[in-house]
């Protein structure tokens, strides 16, 4: 499937290209296609040397973490969950304690130790896998969960409202917790419906049921707090969490008689071959990416969308926040550009300012976390892995719109 994939994105590049010179006339759309191969692989590279010493640290750390028994024993918490989300997982295996963490980094908005401890995961569970190329249940399910985009505190959306003069910079606090909540449900569903689980158990009730209970709490105490003080709490929440789990691994293992400078620089040595072994995995995906918006092909999309929709004489505002949507499976500092530039276009708190914000915080960049996790182990054969994660993207788009215009519109 990934090969077809990546090669139909060239083949409608080029024959968008072709159309623009034969019958637009634009002869420069060639050298874009040209220039971007080469911006993606820059870029590529340069993603690369951040996650370096990303993953060199976390995995560090990490290696201090599974000597001192920590990844073990918090795998135990979700055991009872994902030994029947993920049957061929055996319990207790360090993969479920290496799932957990990155859970929770996700959905306390902590990206760069979540990508690490997310790679270290994979390969955990490519230990369980048969085949060496084509991706397991239990891969697929904990891919597209990480695509459904898992984080409660949006921060850094936050952020960019507030620098483009946002009135109140967490206006799409709820917005984006119904969207992405809705995204990750869609995800599970999908996954559960290919692989057959039974999601009616007793034990994946309880845990869903507890997981709602706790998402009500949140946006209960959270929605009565100012910009400031929410912007500041998620913030602080975040940072001290990350610095406990360092000091817990550092204070835990030296009290389980771990040498853990020597722990640390033997999982650092980890981070630098599992690195480099993502960047011919990166190129591929991004290049194509790449090609695809230079050569119009997305602009044409939302041109054929807008046509439709006041053609059944529908509002059409929402069309106008939809760039941001388009591009956030395919790239998110291009999804991250096209939000800002919504806002600067119809302004920050416009309908389609707001909804650009909510559709960022919705979903994950799902094509490229498909190629750091699979590329990371070298799988190619990814199944129902890409269809399920993009259910997951449609579903937080289209709560996206729908919650929107019941706050906005």
């Amino acid at each position: 499937m990934l090969n077809g994939i990546w090669l139909s994105f060239f083949i409608a590049a080029f024959a968008a290209s072709l159309w623009q010179w034969l019958v637009g006339g634009d002869s420069e759309v060639f050298a874009r296609l040209v220039q971007s191969l080469f911006d993606m692989a820059k870029v590529s590279v340069d993603i690369i040397l951040v996650l370096l010493g990303t993953m060199t640290l976390w995995l560090g750390f990490l290696s201090i973490a599974e000597k001192a028994g920590l990844i073990r024993l918090l795998g135990r918490v979700l055991d009872p969950l994902f030994c029947r989300l993920m049957p061929e997982v055996p319990r207790g295996h360090p993969a479920m304690g290496l799932i957990s963490m990155n859970f929770a980094a996700n959905i306390l908005g902590l990206d760069n130790a979540a990508t690490p401890i997310g790679i270290k995961a994979m390969h955990s569970l490519q230990s369980l896998n048969p085949s060496s190329e084509t991706a397991s249940n239990a891969q697929i399910l904990f891919l597209v969960l990480n695509t459904s985009s898992l984080t409660l505190l949006p921060v850094t959306i936050f952020m960019y409202r507030a620098q483009q003069g946002a009135a109140d910079p967490t206006l799409v606090f709820l917005p984006i917790l119904l969207a992405t909540t809705a995204s990750s449900l869609a995800g599970l569903l999908a996954v559960a419906l290919m692989q057959r689980l039974k999601l009616w158990q007793p034990v994946v009730l309880a845990y869903l049921l507890a997981a709602a209970l706790a998402l009500g709490l949140l946006i209960t105490t959270l929605a009565g707090m100012s910009a400031q003080a929410l912007a500041a709490a998620s913030t602080l929440v975040g940072n001290l969490t990350l610095f406990s789990i360092v000091m817990m691994f550092l204070v835990v293992g030296a009290l389980r008689g771990v040498r853990v400078y020597d722990a640390f620089i033997e999982g650092a040595k980890e981070g630098l071959s599992f690195t480099i072994t993502l960047l011919p995995y990166l190129i591929a995906m991004l290049v194509a990416v790449g090609v695809l918006r230079a050569s119009g092909v997305l602009d044409a999309g939302l041109g054929g969308i807008r046509w439709i929709v006041e053609g059944f004489g529908w509002d059409t505002r929402f069309v106008d926040a939809l760039p941001t949507a388009f591009v956030k499976p395919l790239s998110g500092s291009g999804a991250r550009a096209m939000m800002i530039e919504t806002m600067d276009t119809f302004g920050v708190d416009s309908f389609p300012g707001l909804l650009a914000a909510t559709m960022q915080g919705s979903t994950e960049t799902t094509f490229y976390v498909l190629a750091v996790y699979f590329g990371a182990v070298g799988i190619t054969r990814i199944r129902h892995g890409l269809g399920c994660a993009l259910v997951a993207d449609l579903a937080g788009v289209t709560t996206a719109i729908a919650v929107c215009y019941w706050f906005f519109g």
